[in-house]
């Protein structure tokens, strides 16, 4: 099998000015094209990711994080990408490891590789003990959907690779958890292949998330629903 270059990091970004610039820096300096979803962010967000050598889409109000990455993949996909990483722009992603998420994708010929903070030693984000509790649960369902075992179906480090590339183009969820899990379960379910590598994933170092603990635990259980219903986007299957 051919070792496909990974030509385009997508970040979206909402008000974080504090971490794009070196975010972008890094990604740059190993290599990527960059592509900046601003997503309504009414700081200095765009600026600095332009001056740092990124492209800018600047959205004209928020879409959420779903909304922005499924601009962000109809870019790739119209611009001949044949695949993306997927970078948080908080900083708590490890860009050094997209190298070890790449070589998963070759070896295992997977569609989509998943970094998992809870298989690495040097992972230093650890969630309170509640979302970790529903998180192993999510990770129980889509392993079972994906017959494969998972342990990190919420991160935002990952590798999309063509056609599941160009079917999310088209299709994604774009509600809270609809980036990460239940698009690890749309594309299970349309016969793509989903595997994980560790990743050392670090709390942010500016800012905060939009979800409390509390928030995010009504929001997974909402997932849970509609996942068991099947009532999540569907995705192209896989020919």
């Amino acid at each position: 099998m051919v070792f496909e270059l990974l030509e385009l990091a997508i970040v979206p970004a909402l008000n974080e000015e504090a971490t794009i610039g070196s975010v972008v820096a890094t990604l740059r300096s190993r290599g990527h094209d960059v592509l900046v979803i601003d997503d309504g962010s009414t700081d200095q967000t765009a600026h600095i990711a332009h001056l740092n050598g990124a492209i800018v889409l600047s959205l004209p109000l928020n879409l959420g994080v779903g909304g922005a990455l499924r601009a962000g993949f109809r870019f790739a996909v119209e611009n001949g990408y044949r695949s993306v990483v997927q970078v948080d722009a908080d900083g708590q992603h490890p860009t050094e490891q997209v190298v070890s998420l790449r070589l998963a994708a070759v070896q295992h010929d997977a569609h989509l590789v998943i970094g998992s903070r809870y298989l690495s030693h040097e992972s230093t984000l650890k969630p309170s003990a509640p979302r970790r509790v529903s998180m192993s649960i999510l990770a129980r369902i889509a392993s079972r959907i994906s017959r494969t075992q998972l342990t990190d179906t919420t991160s935002g480090f990952r590798i999309i690779r063509e056609p599941l590339l160009s079917a999310f183009a088209e299709s994604f969820p774009d509600y809270y958890l609809g980036d990460t899990f239940e698009a690890t379960i749309a594309a299970a379910r349309a016969g793509y292949r989903v595997v994980e590598v560790p990743a050392a994933l670090t709390p942010r170092l500016h800012g905060q998330s939009s979800a409390t603990t509390a928030q995010s635990i009504r929001l997974i259980a909402k997932v849970l629903l509609i996942t068991i219903l099947r009532l999540h986007p569907r995705v192209r299957r896989l020919k």
